[in-house]
C-alpha cells in the first residue's frame, strides 16, 4: 500500500474520532457551512458582502422566519475557524460598496472564509420551554468563498489527459480567440521527445488563450489555476497544454509529459481543494450570470449550462445523518441556483429569469434531488443597484430599471424574456449563432449613493428568502 493511501486513511480515522466526541459529547454548537460558488463575474463577493450586511442588520430581512417571528436576538461576525484560510473582507468590500464614490469590489482571487455567529430563540410552543430552562442557543453559519476559475477544475476529476485533450480542441477549435493556440496545438507532435523550452511555449500559448476567452466571458475556462496561479506559477504542475493524441507515444515523449503533468494537476492542487474544502460543505448556493450569457447570444448561454452541468456533478448530494456526521463524511443537504444581477430587470421579469436558471440546471438539480439533496432556483441580487420605472416610447409603456453609470442617471429597458425557458435554451443547444425573435441588453450600472436607516443592511433582492431556503431551518 502506498504512503498516499497510509495518510489517507490515517486522515479519515482522525476525522471520524474527532467527529465521533463531538456528537457524543452533545455540547457543541451546531455550525453550518454554505459554500457560495459561482463562474467568473457571477458576482459572488456582492452576494456575500449583500448576505454579511443583512444578517447583521435584518430590517430588509422580513422573508427569513427567525428573524420575522422576533427569534434572533443577536448576530455577531467573529473570526473564522480555519485559521489557515484567509478571511473575507467584508468590511472593505462594504466600503467598496457603501463609500462616498461607490464602486463593485475586486473578485476573488483565492479561498476566504467567514462565520457569524446567531444566538437565536428556539421556536415553537415547546422551544418557548424550553427556552425559559436552558435559555437561547447559538448557531454558528461558516461562510466559505471559492474562485470561480477554479471551481471548474472540479470536472476535471473524472477525464483523464486525453479526454480532456480532446474536449477542449473539439470546443474551442472555431473560437477566434483560439485562433493561434489551434495552429501551434495541430503542428505540434506529440510523439517527439521532450523539449522543455517547447512545453513552456506551449503552456504560455494555451494559458494566453485562456485570458482571451474569460475576456470574452467564455464560461468553460479550465484549468483555472492557469488563471489564478498564486504561488504555483511557473511550475511544471502548470506547464501543460492539449494536444492531438499521437499514434503512439513512448516514455519521455512530449504526449506523456503533458499527460503527466496533467495527472500531478488533478491529483496535488484539484483533490486537495476538493477534500479540503468542497468536501465539508452540507449548503451550496450556485451563483451564475445567466443574463449576462443571455446577452452575449445562445452559444454563451449552451457554454454556461454544459460548463455548471460539469461542475455540479463533482457534489456529492443527499442528507447528513447521524452516521454521516459521526463519521466526518459530508453531503451537500440543500443547493440552491441563483441567477444574479436580478436588478438589471424589472421585477415583472424575475419570474422568467429564475425559470431560465432552472432550465438551464435541470439535470443538475433532477441529480441532485434524486440523491435526497433539496434544491430551489431563484432570481436575486445581492446588492440593488437600480430602481424601477416606467417610460412611455412609441405610444407603449415599458418596465425599465434606472441606474448610476458615472455620473448619469441611465434607463434601461433590456428585452423581454420568454415566459418558456425552451425558446431560449433549444435554439442553444441547437448551435445557433444568434437570437432570432430579439436582442437582450445589459447595462453596466455601478453602485448607487445611498444612505441607510439604522438597523437596514443594503438593498436586496430576495436575499432574505435565499437565506430562509439556505439555512433558516437551522436556526
Amino acid at each position: 500500500m502506498s504512503i498516499v493511501a497510509v495518510s489517507s486513511i490515517q486522515d479519515g480515522i482522525v476525522r471520524s474520532i474527532e467527529g465521533a466526541v463531538a456528537y457524543a459529547s452533545g455540547s457543541f454548537e451546531p455550525v453550518v457551512r454554505l459554500g457560495v460558488t459561482g463562474l467568473s463575474r457571477a458576482g459572488k463577493t456582492v452576494f456575500i458582502t449583500g448576505l454579511v450586511a443583512n444578517l447583521l442588520n435584518r430590517g430588509r430581512m422580513g422573508q427569513l422566519s427567525a428573524v420575522a417571528q422576533g427569534r434572533v436576538e443577536a448576530v455577531y461576525l467573529q473570526p473564522q475557524p480555519d485559521l489557515t484560510l484567509p478571511r473575507f473582507d467584508y468590511e472593505g468590500h462594504l466600503a467598496a460598496l457603501t463609500g462616498e464614490v461607490p464602486h463593485w469590489p475586486d473578485s476573488t482571487r483565492a479561498v476566504s472564509e467567514l462565520r457569524l455567529s446567531f444566538r437565536v430563540k428556539p421556536a415553537g410552543f415547546l422551544g418557548g420551554l424550553t427556552a425559559g430552562l436552558t435559555g437561547p442557543r447559538v448557531v454558528h453559519l461558516d461562510i466559505v468563498d471559492y474562485p470561480g476559475e477554479w471551481l471548474l477544475d472540479l470536472s476535471l476529476l473524472e477525464r483523464s489527459y486525453a479526454e480532456w485533450s480532446e474536449g477542449v480542441l473539439d470546443r474551442i477549435a472555431k473560437r477566434a480567440e483560439a485562433a493561434e493556440f489551434m495552429a501551434v496545438a495541430r503542428a505540434e507532435d506529440g510523439a517527439l521527445a521532450l523539449d522543455e523550452g517547447r512545453a513552456q511555449a506551449l503552456a504560455g500559448c494555451y494559458t494566453r488563450y485562456l485570458v482571451a476567452a474569460q475576456a470574452a466571458g467564455r464560461a468553460d475556462c479550465t484549468p483555472g489555476r492557469f488563471l489564478l496561479p498564486g504561488d504555483l506559477a511557473g511550475s511544471p504542475v502548470l506547464t501543460f497544454a492539449p494536444l492531438p493524441k499521437p499514434a503512439s507515444a513512448a516514455r519521455g515523449s512530449l504526449w506523456r509529459e503533458m499527460e503527466r503533468r496533467y495527472d500531478a494537476y488533478r491529483g496535488q492542487v484539484v483533490k486537495p481543494f476538493f477534500r479540503d474544502h468542497f468536501a465539508r460543505i452540507d449548503r451550496q448556493v450556485v451563483l451564475a450570470d445567466v443574463l449576462g450569457a443571455i446577452h452575449r447570444g445562445p452559444q454563451a448561454v449552451e457554454e454556461l449550462r454544459r460548463t455548471m452541468a460539469e461542475v455540479l456533478g463533482a457534489f456529492r448530494h443527499g442528507r447528513n445523518g447521524w452516521l454521516t456526521r459521526i463519521l466526518g463524511g459530508r453531503r451537500v443537504e440543500r443547493i440552491l441556483f441563483a441567477a444574479t444581477k436580478a436588478d438589471h430587470l424589472h421585477h415583472s421579469q424575475h419570474g422568467a429569469l429564475s425559470a431560465i436558471a432552472e432550465a438551464m440546471l435541470r439535470e443538475a438539480k433532477d441529480r441532485a434531488e434524486f440523491a435526497g439533496a433539496r434544491t430551489a432556483a431563484m432570481s436575486i441580487a445581492g446588492f440593488r443597484a437600480t430602481v424601477e420605472d416606467e417610460v412611455l416610447r412609441d405610444g407603449l409603456t415599458l418596465p425599465v430599471v434606472c441606474g448610476r453609470v458615472g455620473e448619469k442617471t441611465l434607463a434601461l429597458f433590456p428585452g423581454r424574456l420568454p415566459d418558456d425557458p425552451a425558446r431560449l435554451l433549444v435554439p442553444a443547444r441547437a448551435g445557433a449563432e444568434r437570437w432570432l425573435e430579439a436582442e437582450f441588453g445589459l447595462m453596466a450600472f455601478e453602485p448607487a449613493r445611498m444612505a441607510l436607516k439604522p438597523g437596514d443592511g443594503v438593498p436586496h433582492i430576495r436575499l432574505d428568502r435565499a437565506a430562509e431556503f439556505l439555512f433558516g431551518d437551522r436556526l
